[in-house]
């Protein structure tokens, strides 16, 4: 499989909006494309990590992290939010969903950064390390519901943060919607 994980350009918008598109459906991929260019210029959202997983020349999968904090932390935790990730439908299965997100931690862990956020299918995430945050005293930026709480996960980057830190985490203004919130 010959997959090339790069980060995005501007020049990729519209590869991207197609792609969220196809891997979403006709019912949540415009609403995740909006939200996703929304985010790529959203000053709150920064720094961000854009990631496109190509085959052949076209993206065929794609993920993006953005800037969080928590809210009273002390010390100040560096991390950031995975939302959205998606892989096109005729690719799905071959693992490019997890190599991007292994690329994008790495580059992340890199950069410094200590916690990373998901809200997302907890039979999934936990594969990369995902665990509730809830239970670690890390609170979504909106309230979830407790049938979806193990959705709210978190990965340590850096050792020893979880445990030492708690709060509300706030994201960038675009992702702080509660509509956004809901598994």
């Amino acid at each position: 499989m010959d997959i090339r994980i790069r980060t995005t350009t501007d020049a990729d918008t519209a590869a991207i909006a197609a792609l969220l598109n196809a891997a979403f459906g006709p019912d949540q991929g415009p609403e995740i494309a909006a939200l996703v260019a929304d985010l790529l210029h959203d000053p709150s959202a920064r720094p961000l990590l854009s990631l496109a997983a190509t085959r052949e020349g076209r993206m065929v999968g794609y993920i993006l992290f953005t800037h969080t904090q928590i809210a009273g932390a002390e010390p100040t935790v560096s991390s950031a939010i995975l939302a959205p990730m998606a892989v096109h439908p005729d690719h799905q299965g071959q693992g490019i969903g997890g190599r991007l997100i292994a690329a994008g931690l790495e580059q992340l862990k890199a950069a410094g950064v200590q916690l990373v956020f998901v809200l997302g299918h907890p039979g999934y995430y936990p594969r990369y390390g995902f665990d509730p945050a809830g239970e670690r005293g890390l609170e979504a930026p909106h309230p979830i519901p407790g049938e979806q709480a193990a959705a709210w996960m978190v990965q340590e980057l850096q050792p020893s943060v979880i445990g030492n830190v708690s709060g509300r985490v706030v994201c960038a203004d675009t992702l702080n919607d509660p509509k956004h919130w809901q598994e």
